[in-house]
């Protein structure tokens, strides 16, 4: 993990761009190892966005981490995210709510079974 869950408005362009900055923005930290982190989009066909304009857009990021992490480490994740979405919608961003979340899964709660890490590993080369 974590995983990444970009959802959003579906008048949101440029969603395969957003995914790529946020992922990559997110192994820059160095938080997240490359085997496990999976982003991914979720679009909102039926929404409602404050005064009904239909420019208003939304994309709400939400990040799930195992825990571990510190709040130092959590909040340069947070801040690399909005950075990575605000720099991919640029001037679109003034008629959008943004928002970046993390959700700490308690791992006593979940089944995990990773099995492209070993394909992963193969195909990074080694320096």
């Amino acid at each position: 993990m974590p995983h990444l869950i970009v959802e959003h408005s579906a008048n949101v362009e440029h969603v395969p761009l957003i995914l790529e900055a946020v992922h990559a923005a997110t192994l820059a930290t160095g938080l997240a190892p490359i085997d496990a982190l999976r982003t991914r989009a979720a679009c909102r066909e039926d929404y409602v966005i404050g005064d009904r304009h239909p420019d208003n857009a939304f994309i709400a990021l939400i990040a799930r981490l195992g825990p571990g992490r510190s709040g130092d480490e959590k909040q340069l994740l947070i801040n690399a995210l909005m950075d990575a979405i605000e720099a991919t919608v640029g001037e679109a961003a003034g008629h959008m709510m943004l928002s970046v979340e993390i959700q700490e899964i308690d791992p006593e709660m979940r089944l995990n079974h990773n099995h492209l890490r070993a394909h992963i590993g193969a195909r990074i080369p080694t320096i």
